[in-house]
């Protein structure tokens, strides 16, 4: 498989490159970063690896006519861009951006439309574990149980709430079919008064160097459940992102999401 990076400086894109530099069925094509200090060297650099003979570039087109597929993991404004470049180059495509908006989302599903594309907030397995058992869990206690949820990341993270979050809402609400524009709550401050009975509140936490964790509590009066994710190293982020890149240039056209990916639907 030839893969190329897109974001190759960034946390992640450096331990998507340490990950594929050691996978025997990967080749590493491309490299490419808006960062100009990165520019020009080689991604063995990058990644504490020596000479690799990829060197990073400003330029995305050329190095999608030597991919399979590209991994990108940038902005949301980047990922509109690179999905635009693959979906007329015919290049597979893996997004683990976050921060979308729902009309960036939109775009994104347009400009995908004739390529297979893997788009997850969170590529970690158990992450998407947790989205199944949130479904599972939601379907069976439905509207009787309040539902939270918290996230808590680095001080870093530019984005709130976090991507893993939004999605763990969005699942809750498709499930128990209350719109999320709706019902969903974000925080709260002041008299509120009494929790509505179809809120599902998100919250989130900025703190240190955690790297993610999400709780996900199902509350009634005499009980509380909760389902628990604890990321302790970005590794488990970029876990499912090869798995991801094989799936998607084997699979037809489509959007896909790593519950595809991972066969849990």
């Amino acid at each position: 498989m030839k893969l190329a990076m897109f974001g190759a400086s960034g946390r992640m894109g450096q331990h998507i490159l340490t990950m594929a530099s050691e996978a025997d069925d990967i080749e590493i094509v491309g490299a490419v970063d808006i960062d100009t200090a990165v520019q020009g060297k080689d991604i063995g650099e990058l990644i504490g690896k020596g000479t690799l003979g990829v060197t990073v570039t400003a330029d995305l087109g050329p190095v999608l006519g030597k991919a399979d597929v590209l991994i990108d993991f940038t902005r949301p404004e980047a990922s509109l861009i690179s999905s635009e470049f693959c979906g007329k180059s015919g290049t597979a495509l893996v997004v683990g951006t976050t921060g979308l908006s729902d009309s960036q989302q939109e775009q994104l599903k347009k400009n995908v439309a004739g390529i297979p594309c893997v788009y997850a907030p969170n590529m970690s397995m158990g992450v998407n574990l947790l989205f199944k058992l949130v479904k599972d869990a939601a379907a069976i206690l439905g509207e009787d149980y309040d539902i939270e949820i918290t996230e808590i990341h680095h001080r870093f993270k530019k984005d709130a709430p976090s991507g893993t979050a939004k999605r763990i809402a969005e699942i809750i609400a498709d499930t128990l079919g209350t719109p999320l524009s709706e019902y969903g709550v974000y925080g709260r401050e002041g008299i509120t008064g009494e929790r509505g009975p179809k809120e599902i509140g998100v919250h989130a936490i900025r703190t240190g160097d955690v790297v993610g964790e999400h709780t996900v509590t199902f509350g009634t009066l005499g009980e509380r459940f909760e389902l628990t994710h604890k990321a302790h190293s970005r590794d488990t982020f970029a876990s499912g992102v090869l798995p991801a890149a094989r799936f998607a240039i084997k699979a037809v056209p489509g959007l896909y999401d790593m519950q595809d990916v991972l066969g849990l639907k």
